[in-house]
């Protein structure tokens, strides 16, 4: 974790809302003798949604809560009663906040209230409602809720601001925002006074931007020396650069030796760095080798502009803020567009993969499985049935004789542990008969019985 109470970088751990289970129930009312099924299916999970805050300035928040979990889904109810949905959970970031995944980027969140669906609450499980068939009347089973996606995720800030501020440790990087902000930054007198970025808000002759002031540059920044490495991606987004120098230069460095290291360590870091406008400023006007500073200056680099200023006093700065607000209204915001993805080929995920441990117990993987286990409800026996079913309906049971399953041995699937017993053949009836229960007769079969009590009662005569 970084000092103080700046945070751009965080590893989060999320987990969406379980569905909610579905209900098994029947109607029994008075006078009702076949109510049949009436159970309700389970609410939803709720979602996890990161949402830009352009209130926000550091992802402090979430290093001290990293993990994240959305609520659960409500049971079913009786008559055909919908749980209740579990509520999304928002998490707040702030603007330039980068998401990712296994290295891959998911989402740039730039613009306030953008919001990303990081995780997907399951799915709520069905009641016995939802099974009854014409073959099926009175279904005895009900599905669990689908569990809520999981996920490690990698949330890194990028500062968005309009100008940003470069120049070695000392320079008046911080006194200068100061000066054109209600920023107040640490100052003082010696060097990396600055620890974290600080940001503050101009308005300069009816135009508003805002500027990101970064710990010190000093030579091999850009390979991890000093603390501005750390903070260099902070300027990425920024439209307009202003190199503040020190007339005195920094570390036995002249001016323009200073100039040229940071110049070196920007296009080193990234090559965008070094082609955004940039201006010169020459601070500390009261110091006796200022002018003599700036007038070199002045000659050495003819294609940029070159101010002479005291941010202490504010002698100059009017001049640089001109410029700025002249070079931004020149300058439009970058828009990022996706880089085009070359043409691939989308392989489908297997629904099951099989794997013979070292103990020699079969290990059967895939997310769709795991989730037909995690639905199934094993105390009922229906539900066990229709499980086994499936099994065979995806082709387990021709592929685990293909790998040499033998009666007696153990799998393991969705933490689930089963004996095979030689096949996956009982599947649910076609009719199932219950405890209490009788199926009600056809007309044609009521004719037909009839039909022959008649047929026997002559036969008697």
């Amino acid at each position: 974790m970084q000092s103080g109470s700046f945070l751009d970088r965080v590893k989060i751990y999320i987990t969406a809302g379980k569905g909610g289970d579905g209900c098994l129930s029947f109607r029994r009312e008075k006078f009702i003798e076949f109510g049949g099924p009436n159970g309700g299916c389970g609410g939803k999970g709720g979602d996890i949604i990161l949402q830009a805050d352009p209130n926000l300035t550091t992802l402090l928040e979430l290093a001290y809560n990293p993990h994240i979990e959305a609520q659960n889904g409500e049971k079913g109810g009786t008559y055909n009663k919908t749980g209740r949905a579990g509520e999304d959970r928002i998490v707040r970031v702030p603007c330039g906040t980068i998401v990712r995944q296994d290295g891959e980027i998911l989402v740039d969140l730039t613009k306030p209230g953008q919001q990303f669906v990081a995780a997907k609450g399951g799915m709520g499980g069905r009641g016995n409602q939802s099974f009854k068939t014409r073959n099926n009347t009175a279904p005895h089973i009900a599905e669990n809720g689908q569990p809520g996606e999981e996920a490690t995720l990698i949330l890194e800030l990028k500062v968005l601001a309009d100008l940003g501020l470069v120049g070695f440790p000392n320079a008046g990087k911080s006194t200068f925002l100061s000066r054109i902000s209600a920023a107040r930054p640490r100052i003082a007198d010696y060097p990396f006074t600055t620890l974290n970025p600080n940001l503050g808000v101009t308005l300069h002759k009816g135009i508003s931007f805002a500027t990101a002031d970064i710990p010190g540059i000093i030579e091999g920044a850009s390979e991890g020396k000093g603390l501005g490495h750390q903070f260099l991606k902070h300027i990425e987004r920024t439209r307009v650069l202003l190199h503040i120098v020190d007339p005195d230069g920094f570390d036995g460095m002249s001016a323009e030796e200073s100039i040229k290291v940071i110049e070196k360590e920007l296009k080193a870091f990234d090559k965008k760095l070094a082609q955004k406008p940039r201006i010169l400023a020459v601070n500390k006007l009261d110091l006796p080798s200022a002018k003599k500073t700036y007038e070199a200056l002045k000659k050495k680099f003819k294609k940029q502009k070159v101010f002479l200023m005291s941010a202490a006093t504010g002698e100059g700065v009017q001049a640089v803020l001109d410029e700025i607000v002249k070079i931004l209204a020149a300058t439009p915001v970058e828009i990022i567009m996706p880089e085009a993805k070359k043409a691939v080929v989308h392989k489908v995920e297997p629904i099951f993969t099989i794997e013979r441990g070292d103990d020699d117990i079969i290990y059967i993987k895939g997310k769709k499985i795991e989730e037909f286990i995690a639905m199934t409800n094993f105390a009922q026996p229906e539900a066990v049935t229709r499980l086994r079913g499936i099994f065979k309906k995806i082709g387990l049971e021709k592929a685990l004789n293909k790998q040499g399953v033998q009666d007696g041995d153990t799998l393991i699937v969705g933490g689930r542990e089963f004996e095979w017993n030689g096949d996956l053949d009982e599947e649910a009836p076609t009719q199932p008969e219950h405890t209490g229960y009788k199926r009600r007769a056809t007309k044609a079969e009521r004719l037909a019985k009839r039909n022959a009590r008649r047929k026997a009662k002559k036969e008697e005569e």
